[in-house]
């Protein structure tokens, strides 16, 4: 697996830095900087307190954690969320409470992943006519339920 150094700044003294909890996973913890209780139904940009220097050429995905979206109905809104490499302000999770019960995050709670990997930009021009395809313009339900 290839190791690239990221700079983390901390604008809060408690805030953590990511962390991957074993050696082959894709994504480090994001970890709350702020006591935030979600009401059902209800979406908070969370704190993380930290900032994120992603070299050019790569971006960071904010994704979510499976077990708070199975086991609390946790999500992350924007799933995912993306922090540009020229992006040099504080990384918030956005979250939203789907479950019927209010949830509350504590300073230090696992809220989300991060993933950085490539970013690629197109060059799109304007085109008369596309490429035909087998599927064409078939969009949703296209291919069938199953």
């Amino acid at each position: 697996m290839h190791l690239m150094k990221i700079k983390v700044k901390k604008f809060f003294p408690q805030a953590e830095l990511p962390e991957y909890k074993s050696k082959n996973a894709a994504g480090a913890d994001l970890k709350s900087s702020e006591h935030v209780d979600l009401e059902p139904g209800q979406r908070h940009a969370v704190r993380t307190g930290l900032a994120i220097e992603i070299p050019p050429g790569y971006q960071g995905e904010v994704r979510p954690r499976s077990g708070l979206c199975l086991k609390h109905g946790l999500m992350v809104m924007n799933a995912p969320g993306t922090i540009d490499a020229d992006y040099r302000g504080e990384v918030k999770v956005i979250l939203y409470n789907a479950s019927s019960t209010k949830f509350s995050i504590k300073p230090g709670d696992r809220i989300a992943q991060l993933i950085i990997s490539p970013a690629v930009q197109a060059e799109f021009t304007y085109s008369e006519n596309l490429s035909d395809t087998t599927r064409g313009a078939g969009g949703f339900g296209h291919t069938g339920l199953s």
